[in-house]
């Protein structure tokens, strides 16, 4: 019976401590937009993986490999800094395709294990295009600096989400 106390004081003094060393969780981030045009036409622009000049955080695309799984690209920001990015997904008929980062210094995009999903679907002669993603912060271990935390990571994914799908908008509906 002691040893039963002992044991069960243990595991209550030492709790604390075990919960905060499990690291990071996956964080997620979905965007939607609706664009008055047909699915087709938008397609037409986000499902070219080696092209995305339509959006302004980008100021050059390189890549190989077209469409085809496993094709991959390397983008250059504004700022100077670049991507890498794979295609592990491509279906044109259902209008999706997914993509994980491959390279990327967490100065420029504080993230890692990141691998994320741009969907767009049909409503009449509209569309709607969903981007989501996961990833874990830019540092891995416990007590991340603030640039590399949780909330940086999904701040800056929700920016060039938000951004990049307002610029299509304007694009595809000629504004």
């Amino acid at each position: 019976m002691l040893r039963l106390v002992a044991s069960f004081l243990a595991l209550v003094c030492l709790w604390p401590l075990a919960a905060s060393a499990h690291g990071p969780t996956r964080q997620k981030v979905v965007e939607t937009v609706e664009i008055n045009a047909p699915a087709d036409k938008v397609w037409a622009v986000v499902g070219n993986f080696q092209d995305m000049s339509w959006h302004p955080a980008f100021k050059k695309t390189e890549g190989q490999g077209g469409n085809d799984v496993g094709a991959t690209r390397t983008l250059t920001l504004e700022g100077g800094g670049q991507i890498f990015e794979k295609l592990t997904k491509y279906n044109a008929e259902g209008k999706t395709l997914a993509y994980e980062i491959t390279e990327v210094d967490v100065k420029v995009v504080p993230v890692t294990n990141y691998s994320a999903s741009m969907t767009v679907t049909p409503d009449g002669d509209k569309s709607k295009v969903e981007w989501k993603s996961a990833f874990y912060r830019g540092y891995v271990n416990n007590d991340p600096p603030p640039e590399l935390s949780d909330e940086a990571a999904v701040k800056a994914i929700t920016g060039v989400f938000q951004s990049g799908l307002e610029a299509l908008k304007k694009k595809l509906e000629g504004g």
